[in-house]
């Protein structure tokens, strides 16, 4: 039986992934970006936001999972960043995150199996130089992420997927000649660099069913980064 999915960030990258994967026809996708997604059908509504600004979802009565993927890169020595950095990452992050899941709370306790997936970083957990405003911004999505599984249990699970590098539009300047794409590889013991398809896959196995007996996890899907040497 098909799922009501809200994807917030589904124009791109791993949000398009996703939305790709799960547009199998049964499911009804509720997408929402701030520039229209490529993943069209007759069960796909798209409606326009930014996570910045102001914003309504236009929800349905029941909703049985919701994924959060807007993220930034902001990578800067950190006597160079700034307060307005360290806000504008807090509220890409983090409070878009909190006012989807708000938005959204009524109608996923409508749902049997209701899930939240949220997006990390393997930087939170793993001290990597010049992602000290990143860093802050996803150590708040980890801790919103469990502390909501403990408060919404045992209605809505709620997991969190942290990723090192994914070759995605907004990893673009980082992976712009071979040269980079090769020297970030090799800082995986796994020696490549992350697709969207790889966390869209992990992402739908959370909202599925056989994950019905996962919450409150933080999952690396990092290539080793985050627990090898």
């Amino acid at each position: 039986m098909g799922k009501n999915i809200l994807i917030v960030g589904a124009s791109s990258g791993i949000g398009a992934a996703l939305a790709s994967q799960l547009n199998d026809g049964t499911n009804h996708l509720y997408l929402a970006s701030r520039t229209e997604s490529d993943v069209t059908g007759p069960n796909i509504k798209y409606q326009k936001i930014d996570v910045l600004e102001d914003f309504q979802l236009e929800l349905p009565e029941q909703l049985d999972a919701v994924v959060y993927c807007p993220g930034s890169i902001n990578l800067k020595p950190f006597h160079r960043l700034n307060e307005e950095d360290f806000l504008t990452d807090f509220k890409v992050n983090h409070l878009g995150a909190v006012k989807v899941i708000q938005q959204a709370l009524k109608a996923l306790k409508k749902s049997e199996n209701a899930s939240i997936v949220l997006f990390s970083t393997v930087a939170v957990q793993t001290g990597l130089t010049f992602h000290s405003s990143v860093a802050s911004a996803k150590g708040a999505i980890e801790g919103l992420g469990k502390a909501l599984a403990a408060e919404l249990a045992p209605s809505i699970r709620v997991n969190v997927i942290a990723p090192s590098l994914t070759d995605t539009p907004l990893a673009e300047r980082l992976l712009s000649s071979e040269d980079k794409k090769k020297a970030n590889a090799d800082r995986h013991p796994l020696k490549s660099i992350g697709t969207a398809e790889d966390m869209a896959n992990t992402a739908r196995f959370l909202l599925g069913d056989d994950s019905r007996w996962m919450t409150g996890q933080v999952i690396s899907v990092d290539g080793g980064m985050g627990s090898l040497r």
